[in-house]
């Protein structure tokens, strides 16, 4: 004959929610694993955000240092010129290209600004313009040539330009105002990449 205490058939009645917590638990566990199936079946996105390099600031102080030379010795004339063979008053003449040398002193920092390229693992990326946007792509097993170059006024300054020939001619690309150890970097970098990709193909 079999005893117990009446209340003991309580006891189960305190674990009947616990049912619905797991069946919360195990809900959740299929809606993380759905969640995963769909992040691993959707197409994966490595390098589709590009980390972009911005130009270092020497290849402004250049630029501008170039406009007022220029364009200080053309106020400079504009202004002497006419004002000793015509009078005083022709002497305004310098005030054009004043003018013209603080309209470019602003819109010399807005084309360095706009500068910027972008290293992803096929392809290097490289922006610029301010009215007119241009951004140009450059597939590394296309490259035929990679170069650093140097003028005078660069040298002195301390900057370098990576130039990037390939077999179309409407791809190829220049980055000015590199720093020298960057370019070298950038150089041996794409034609390590260069190479690499070509002999894939």
């Amino acid at each position: 004959m079999e005893t117990g205490n009446p209340h003991d058939t309580g006891t189960a009645g305190p674990r009947q929610p616990e049912q619905p917590a797991e069946a919360a638990t195990t809900a959740a566990e299929a809606a993380t694993t759905a969640a995963e199936a769909v992040t691993v079946g959707a197409p994966a996105a490595p390098g589709d955000e590009p980390r972009w390099i911005a130009l270092p600031p020497g290849l402004l102080k250049v630029r501008r240092l170039m406009l007022v030379v220029w364009l200080g010795l053309l106020t400079l004339a504009a202004g002497l010129v006419p004002g000793l063979l015509a009078g005083p008053g022709w002497a305004a003449f310098a005030l054009l290209p004043l003018a013209v040398t603080v309209w470019g002193w602003v819109m010399l920092e807005r084309n360095w600004r706009s500068w910027r390229y972008a290293e992803r693992s096929d392809d290097l990326l490289i922006s610029r313009g301010v009215l007119w946007r241009q951004e140009t792509v450059v597939p590394y097993g296309r490259m035929q040539l990679v170069e650093v170059t140097s003028g005078p006024v660069e040298r002195h300054f301390g900057l370098a330009s990576v130039q990037l020939h390939t077999a179309a001619a409407a791809t190829d690309a220049t980055i000015p105002g590199l720093v020298p150890a960057e370019a070298e970097r950038l150089r041996d970098r794409l034609t390590e990449l260069g190479e690499a990709r070509s002999a894939g193909l």
